[in-house]
């Protein structure tokens, strides 16, 4: 039997000042504890998330903090459409604060991204269903930096606080 296979690319919607992460996991319980690690991470965080059941009710599931954040989490996930995705959307931290967390949630098979730039999902549609081949994290690099960039690169860091003076 001969299946075909429809390729989509689904635009991802990212508030002002937020990021977003996009993974895959496994288990209904991944809601709670997503949310879970996010806030022990950065108490103070905003946060919306939407996870994607693959079976049973096949909902949208959904927790978070900040309503702008879950509807655009929510959204997010009804665009891409596959099962046993999750989209968090972040503000007042960053990816880097919260992503070792996540992936040490026992039910998290993987991250995609994790970015504050316009995101495309690829996406492949099946007779059975749909599922994320990967994402467009940003635009093509149009050069290498100068020593003038890499120094103000490692100002940058230092500035806000990631690398010690």
């Amino acid at each position: 039997m001969m299946n075909s296979v429809k390729i989509h690319v689904v635009e991802m919607l990212l508030p002002e000042k937020s990021n977003i992460i996009i993974g895959q996991t496994h288990f209904i319980k991944s809601v709670e504890d997503i949310a879970e690690a996010v806030v022990t991470s950065v108490p103070n965080v905003k946060f919306g998330l939407a996870f994607n059941e693959a079976s049973g009710d096949r909902l949208v599931r959904w927790d978070g903090n900040d309503k702008e954040l879950i509807d655009a989490a929510i959204e997010n996930a009804r665009r891409i459409g596959a099962g046993h995705i999750f989209v968090l959307l972040i503000r007042d931290a960053w990816p880097i604060n919260v992503l070792n967390q996540l992936k040490m949630v026992q039910e998290v098979a993987s991250i995609f991204c994790a970015t504050a730039n316009p995101v495309q999902v690829i996406i492949a549609e099946t007779s059975q269903g749909r599922g994320i081949l990967g994402v467009v994290d940003g635009y093509n690099v149009i050069g290498v930096e100068s020593e003038e960039e890499k120094r103000k690169r490692v100002e940058l860091l230092r500035k806000i606080g990631y690398k010690r003076a």
